[in-house]
């Protein structure tokens, strides 16, 4: 008979119990984008604006992100984009 049995090893009990934790801490450094809604994104995309971030064409009608150089026609569009973005580069994002 062997030494130990399979139901009692616990050897692999702290890896899963690490992975788990990594992923709890993945999920919880990750922004939310996902949930702006148009009168945030309006709200978003007007202080952007005033900041000099964003950029409207009024005869392409369409809004340039500065700092990525990317063209949106949609405020939701850019709105998401530069939540990502701010979250991408580590910045901190603010819930509107």
């Amino acid at each position: 008979m062997p030494g130990t049995d399979a139901l009692d090893d616990t050897s692999a009990d702290h890896e899963r119990f690490e992975a788990e934790l990594v992923a709890q801490d993945q999920d919880a450094a990750r922004v939310a984008i996902a949930d702006i809604d148009d009168g945030r994104a309006h709200s978003l995309v007007n202080d952007l604006v005033d900041d000099d971030v964003v950029t409207p064409i009024p005869d392409e009608r369409v809004l340039t992100h500065e700092p990525s150089d990317e063209a949106f026609d949609s405020i939701l569009q850019l709105a998401v984009f530069h939540r990502g973005w701010t979250a991408g580069r580590g910045a901190d994002v603010e819930d509107e």
